[in-house]
């Protein structure tokens, strides 16, 4: 194995191409051994894309699963369950490692996701394919500034390809999204900004008890206080984003979107992006000034 490139940032994503063949191949990168009921297949040599997503699904899915491929194709996979390969002898993968959360995923939303490879014969395929297998390699030859900011062009192109995966997937009949939950989400949309915020609220709000509320968002796959706490992550991350250093501070910043204690947002947040909220700032700065170039 020849690992022709490897780039890292502040983001906490790493972007690696490898030519497998010159040595005996090695699986992909992953946090534990390749779970032997998920499998990727493949019978023609040429390039590969896949997505490591970190922090994703608590568990590996029961049913084994076997997925077949095509150069160019991309595959979201769990670093923590990573697929067995059944490729030809020599082949090229590039491999994006991205947090679950910094393409918006929550739990449930990453284990559909790692079902269903784009094909490069799609349409955002034909459009996306060569385009991340080119962006990889132009992270790797530039400048860091540079490079972050094309790492994170790339992360807002896998962000958008996950949202279309996820909209073309039909959910499950047996159960689709309750009407209740719905309606409890675009309230949590509404009241976000406020630090009262709470299941107990929610609860009240919407005549049922805190428990089957609760019911209501396991069944999603995560729970009330993650939810309320990733989409408020979400929007100081936009916020900063936009907001340089000078025009609001963090604390201002946090506290707009319902945090009380300036100290508790920044710790998790560098829990969720792997960054203070200043580092995620001026890293998007850089990226914003570049472009105005």
């Amino acid at each position: 194995m020849t690992t022709i490139f490897t780039v890292r940032t502040p983001l906490g994503v790493e972007i690696l191409t490898r030519e497998h063949g010159e040595e005996p191949r090695r699986p992909l990168p992953a946090e534990d051994r390749p779970h032997p009921a998920h499998r990727l297949r493949a019978r023609t040599t040429g390039e590969y894309l896949f997505v490591g997503l970190r922090g994703g699904t608590a568990e590996p899915a029961p049913e084994p699963l076997t997925l077949p491929l095509t150069p160019g194709d991309i595959c979201f996979y769990d670093v923590r369950h990573a697929p067995v390969l059944d490729f030809p002898e020599r082949f090229r993968a590039t491999v994006y490692l991205v947090p679950a959360d910094l393409l918006g995923l929550t739990e449930a939303e990453a284990a559909r996701i790692t079902r269903t490879p784009v094909a490069r014969a799609s349409r955002l395929g034909t459009l996306l394919s060569p385009l991340l297998s080119d962006l990889a390699r132009a992270a790797a030859e530039a400048r860091p500034p540079v490079g972050e900011m094309l790492a994170w062009n790339a992360v807002n192109l896998l962000s958008t390809l996950a949202v279309e995966q996820l909209g073309a997937r039909t959910p499950d009949p047996a159960s689709p999204r309750s009407p209740v939950l719905t309606r409890i989400l675009e309230y949590v949309e509404l009241h976000l900004t406020e630090p009262e915020l709470s299941p107990e609220a929610i609860a009240r709000a919407h005549h049922v008890s805190v428990r089957y509320l609760h019911k209501l968002f396991k069944d999603e796959g995560t729970s009330v206080g993650r939810w309320i706490l990733r989409r408020r992550l979400d929007e100081c991350r936009r916020d900063l984003m936009r907001h340089g250093r000078g025009s609001r501070t963090i604390a201002a910043v946090a506290a707009r979107w319902g945090f009380l204690s300036a100290t508790h947002f920044s710790r998790v947040f560098r829990a969720a992006y792997g960054m203070s909220p200043s580092e995620w700032r001026d890293t998007a700065g850089r990226a914003d000034r570049r472009r105005a170039l």
